[in-house]
């Protein structure tokens, strides 16, 4: 073969050559057949991330509610929240504070009624106070 042979082959290349069968309609079956066989399938546990997070609120919910209970003073600690003066002088300072404390924090809370760090801190505060009372009342 010279290099005239060859040339002219190569020119011969260069013509479109069409396919021995259409590729195109294959290639459109297959994808057809692909879309229609990955259609979601509704299984019944779809739902169970919604449920999942509906529980955890409600129970949050709940959790919060209880807590507020704890929270707030019950009726006979407020109204034991009244300015006492015991008769025992070691006792009398610390009164005088935690009174002055309640006044504090009573009006703190009127500022901010939802602080749970307030609420907190009068509870403790009337429970001080109740410890000093029952000290009082061992003391004789």
């Amino acid at each position: 073969m010279n290099e005239f042979e060859w040339r002219r082959q190569m020119r011969e290349l260069r013509q479109p050559l069409a396919p021995p069968h259409e590729l195109w309609n294959r290639i459109d079956a297959a994808l057809d057949s692909a879309t229609t066989a990955a259609k979601p399938v509704r299984r019944p546990w779809h739902w169970l991330p919604a449920i999942g997070i509906a529980a955890a609120l409600v129970l949050a919910g709940w959790f919060g509610g209880r807590l507020q209970q704890q929270l707030q003073p019950t009726p006979a600690v407020a109204s034991a929240s009244q300015p006492w003066k015991p008769a025992d002088p070691r006792l009398a300072g610390a009164a005088i504070e935690l009174t002055a404390a309640q006044i504090e924090l009573r009006q703190a809370l009127q500022q901010a009624p939802n602080s749970t760090a307030l609420q907190q801190l009068l509870a403790n505060t009337e429970r001080q106070q109740a410890s000093l009372r029952q000290l009082e009342h061992q003391a004789g």
